[in-house]
């Protein structure tokens, strides 16, 4: 199974029973990943509910990522870790969390896809290919062809994110990519039980 197909990214603006609700509903429709996502900088918190979405996991084969934070991840005993730019650097993140967790990249343009060949990284998670409004600070937008040669040109499987709902999936998956990341499509959804279903559907 692709661990990264449909790769949930949660809403750091939800309070935690709306969090419990959505990865429970997200799961139960078959979501294949899962990143807790915490920017208010509370490890407390960050911890709390990392160890909530933890709890739901169990059992599911349903990986836990942990965003930025190696602390975290090792306090959670997660999966894994996804890394941005500006967090610790990958080698060294590797020889803290050991050979079997899974480490994923934040990439924002071409020379850092570049550069990532050389670095002990599971995956990359492309950013953004659309502007989105749960991500202010944007670099670059991708698009579907800077999409499309992301996935030529690099050795690890990606994961798509940013800005990607029903509307623009086909054109993401036409791409060849391994996986898309989606927040606000499925944290905001009536159902994400449902939103996640009618997603998988699509990506056929």
């Amino acid at each position: 199974m692709n661990p990264y197909r449909l790769y949930l990214v949660t809403d750091d603006q939800q309070d935690l029973e709306t969090l419990k609700t959505v990865v429970t509903g997200a799961v139960a429709g078959g979501v294949t990943m899962v990143q807790v996502r915490e920017k208010h900088g509370d490890v407390h918190a960050f911890i709390e509910r990392a160890f909530a979405v933890k709890a739901i996991l169990q059992g599911t084969g349903v990986p836990l990522i942990i965003n930025d934070r190696v602390d975290v991840a090792l306090a959670v005993d997660a999966d894994g870790v996804h890394l941005g730019q500006s967090d610790m650097p990958a080698d060294i993140a590797r020889r803290l969390i050991g050979k079997d967790k899974l480490l994923g990249l934040s990439i924002e343009n071409e020379q850092q896809l570049i550069d990532a060949e050389s670095l002990p990284i599971d995956y990359v998670g492309l950013s953004a290919i659309f502007a989105t409004p749960t991500k202010s600070n944007t670099k670059k937008e991708w698009g579907i062809e800077g999409l499309r040669n992301a996935v030529a040109n690099s050795s690890f499987p990606i994961v798509a994110i940013g800005g990607i709902n029903a509307s623009n999936l086909n054109a993401i998956i036409d791409t060849n990519v391994n996986g898309v990341a989606l927040v606000s499509a499925i944290c905001h959804a009536p159902s994400p039980k449902q939103a996640v279903r009618d997603l998988l559907k699509q990506m056929g």
